[in-house]
C-alpha cells in the first residue's frame, strides 16, 4: 500500500507532503483545485513519460516520491528479480526527478534505475482507473487478462507460452526451407561455384599476415644481409674472433683456477649461460640468412601475385581470410541443408505436430478454466451490477475457439478469442463491452468487474480517478459502498465530486488552492469531521450552503457507519 506521497514543484504545487492509511479514502475539491496533479505525480512514479510542463513556472526541476509497504508476494518478486531489496522495516521509497530538460532521475531505495525496472517494480503496487483507464476495459485482449486473473491461470500461461514460442519457431523453420525449397537447385549451383571458388586458392588462416612479412623481407633483403650476416659473424662465424669462441675459451680460463678462486666457479656457470644464450642468437640469425631468397624478384613476384588473388576472394566473401574460411564452412553447411531438405523437412514436420499437440493440451486445460471461470465472474458480475442501478442487465462471456482444416487454431494466450457481451436494457440485444455509449454504465461495468477479482488480483493499491462521472444519488451511494467493500482487501483511493462517494471513506482528503505571497499554490489537507462536513456540504450545494445540506452532509457520515 501507499504510506506516503511527497510532490515537490509540479504544477502548482510547491511542496505537498501526505500520509496514507489502509481502507477507502476519498480526494474531494473544486474544480481546477491539483487533485489531476495528485494523479499526474504518482503517474511519474508509474512510469509515465515526464512532461517539462509539470514542473512548476519558475523551477528547474520538479521530484515526487512515495513510500510503500505492506508488500505483496508479486511485488516482492518484482522486486528481487530487479535485484532490489526492501528496507529494514519492508518498505520501498521510490523517488523520480524531473528536470527542465525532459530527462529524469529514477531512484529505488536509494539505487539509481531505469525507467524500465520504475515501470516493473511500481505496476506491482498501483492500478489507476480513470476514465482512459476504463475505455482500455473494452479491449477484447483486457478482458483475455481479467478473466486468467480470475481463473488463476498464470503459471498455465507461462508454461503454455514457452510451448508456444517453440512450436512457432518450428513453423518459421520450416517456412524458411520451403521458401528456399522453390530456388533449392539455383542455390545449391550458387553454393558449390563459391565453396569451389575458395577451395580452388587452398587459403590458410594467417596467410595473408605471413605473405606481409614475407614481402617486406624481400623489400629489405640487402640489408638483412648485410647486418644479419655481420651479426653471425661476430657473434659465432668467425673461429677465433667470434663472441661464442672468446666466451667459450673465458669458460675454460675461469675453470682452470676455479680451485684457486672459488668464486670463478660461479662465474663460468654464468658465462655458461650467456654461451647458450649467443648459440640460440646465432642460429635464429643465421636461419634468417639461410631463407633470404637467392632470387628475391621472383620471390616477390609469387607473393604479389598470391596477395592479388586474396584480394578479389576478399571484395567477394570477406574482410579477412578468416572471415573468407567462415564464409566457406557456412556455405557448406547451407549446402549440405539443401542437399538433405527432405529429410530435415520430414524430422521439422514432426517436431511441429509433436509441439502442436503438446499446446493444444495447455490450450484445451485454459479453455476448461476459462470457461469454468466466465460462469462465475458472469453471476457475480450481474448481482453487483443489479446492486448498482442497473437491475435488468444481461452480462455474458463469449469464449469462442477458431479451426483451420480441422485442426484448432492456436495464439499467443492460447486458443480463445474473450469479449464480454452486455444489454442494460430488458429487451436489448447484447453487445459487446466496446459499443456501451454511457460512460457511467460503462465504470459500474468496470467497478463490478474489479469487486469480483479482487481477492484475485496482486495490486495492493487502487486509485478510482472520477470514474462516477456521469452518475449520482443513489446510484453514486452504491458505488461508493462497493469501494469500501474493495478497500476490505485493498487500499482504495477515489478522486470524485460526489458527497455520496467521498461521505463512504475511511479517510477523506481537500486538495484547495490559494494565494500564497503573489504565487498560487495547491495544498493537501486531511479532514477532521467538522472539514468533511463542511466539505460534503460545499459538494451538495450550491453558492451558499444552506441548513439542510449539512444535516444531508451529518446524515451521511452517520449512515456510514451502516455499511
Amino acid at each position: 500500500m501507499l504510506f506516503s506521497l511527497h510532490i515537490e514543484n509540479i504544477a502548482v504545487i510547491k511542496s505537498v507532503d501526505i500520509d496514507f492509511s489502509s481502507g477507502f479514502m476519498a480526494l474531494t475539491g473544486e474544480t481546477g483545485a491539483g487533485k489531476s496533479i495528485i494523479i499526474d505525480s504518482i503517474n511519474l512514479l508509474l512510469g509515465k513519460k515526464a512532461e517539462r510542463e509539470l514542473i512548476r513556472s519558475g523551477e528547474t526541476s520538479a521530484m515526487v516520491s512515495g513510500l510503500f509497504g505492506s508488500l505483496r508476494a508479486p511485488a516482492l518478486k518484482a522486486l528481487s528479480e530487479c535485484g532490489i531489496s526492501p528496507d529494514e522495516e519492508g518498505n520501498v521509497l521510490v523517488q523520480r526527478t524531473v528536470n527542465e530538460d525532459g530527462r529524469s532521475q529514477i531512484k529505488v531505495n536509494g539505487r539509481s534505475v531505469s525507467l524500465a525496472v520504475l515501470k516493473s517494480v511500481t505496476s506491482s503496487l498501483v492500478t489507476i482507473h480513470g476514465q482512459t483507464d476504463t475505455l482500455a476495459l473494452t479491449d477484447a485482449e483486457k478482458q483475455l487478462e481479467l478473466l486468467d486473473l480470475y481463473a488463476e491461470n498464470r503459471d498455465l500461461l507461462v508454461e503454455y507460452s514457452e510451448k508456444y514460442k517453440a512450436l512457432t519457431d518450428v513453423r518459421g523453420e520450416i517456412k524458411e526451407l520451403s521458401d528456399k525449397e522453390s530456388e533449392r537447385e539455383r542455390l545449391i549451383e550458387i553454393l558449390e561455384y563459391q565453396i569451389a571458388d575458395i577451395d580452388s586458392f587452398s587459403l590458410k588462416d594467417g596467410e595473408e599476415e605471413e605473405l606481409i612479412d614475407k614481402k617486406l623481407k624481400i623489400k629489405n633483403s640487402e640489408k638483412i644481409s648485410k647486418n644479419a650476416g655481420f651479426a653471425f659473424k661476430a657473434l659465432k662465424g668467425s673461429e677465433k674472433g667470434s663472441v661464442s669462441f672468446l666466451v667459450d675459451r673465458s669458460i675454460s680460463a675461469l675453470e682452470q683456477i676455479s680451485d684457486v678462486v672459488p668464486a670463478f666457479s660461479e662465474y663460468s656457470e654464468k658465462l655458461r649461460d650467456i654461451l647458450y644464450q649467443v648459440n640460440d642468437i646465432s642460429e635464429e640469425v643465421y636461419s634468417v640468412i639461410a631463407d633470404m631468397d637467392e632470387d628475391p624478384g621472383e620471390s616477390l613476384n609469387k607473393i604479389e601475385s598470391r596477395l592479388d588473388k586474396i584480394s578479389k576472394l576478399k571484395r567477394k566473401y570477406g574482410l579477412t581470410v578468416k572471415d573468407i574460411l567462415e564464409f566457406r564452412d557456412k556455405s557448406e553447411r547451407e549446402l549440405d541443408g539443401l542437399r538433405n531438405s527432405d529429410s530435415l523437412m520430414e524430422k521439422l514436420a514432426m517436431r511441429e505436430r509433436e509441439l502442436y499437440k503438446e499446446a493444444l493440451a495447455l490450450a484445451d486445460t485454459l479453455h476448461e478454466r476459462r470457461t469454468a471461470a466466465a460462469k462465475t465472474i458472469e453471476e457475480k458480475v450481474k448481482e453487483t451490477l443489479e446492486f448498482l442501478d442497473m437491475p435488468k442487465v444481461v452480462f455474458f462471456t463469449s469464449i469462442k475457439e477458431e479451426f483451420k482444416n480441422a485442426q484448432k487454431l492456436l495464439y499467443k494466450n492460447g486458443s480463445d478469442a474473450v469479449e464480454f457481451f452486455i444489454s442494460p436494457n430488458r429487451g436489448a440485444d447484447a453487445k459487446p463491452l466496446a459499443k456501451i455509449a454511457s460512460g457511467g454504465e460503462l465504470a459500474r461495468v468496470m467497478l463490478a468487474l474489479k469487486s469480483v477479482i479482487a481477492d484475485k488480483d496482486s495490486i495492493s493499491t487502487l486509485i478510482f480517478d472520477e470514474i462516477d462521472s456521469g452518475v449520482s444519488g443513489k446510484t453514486a451511494r452504491k458505488i461508493g459502498i462497493k469501494m469500501l467493500e474493495l478497500s476490505k482487501s485493498s487500499q482504495i483511493f477515489s478522486v470524485t465530486h460526489s458527497a455520496q462517494i467521498a461521505s463512504l471513506a475511511n479517510g477523506h482528503y481537500l486538495i484547495s488552492k490559494s494565494d500564497v505571497s503573489g504565487e498560487t499554490a495547491t495544498s493537501v489537507k486531511l479532514l477532521d469531521y467538522e472539514g468533511r462536513v463542511s466539505e460534503l456540504s460545499r459538494i451538495l450545494g450550491g453558492i451558499d450552503v444552506t441548513e439542510s445540506q449539512r444535516g444531508a452532509a451529518i446524515d451521511m457520515l452517520s449512515e456510514r457507519e451502516n455499511y
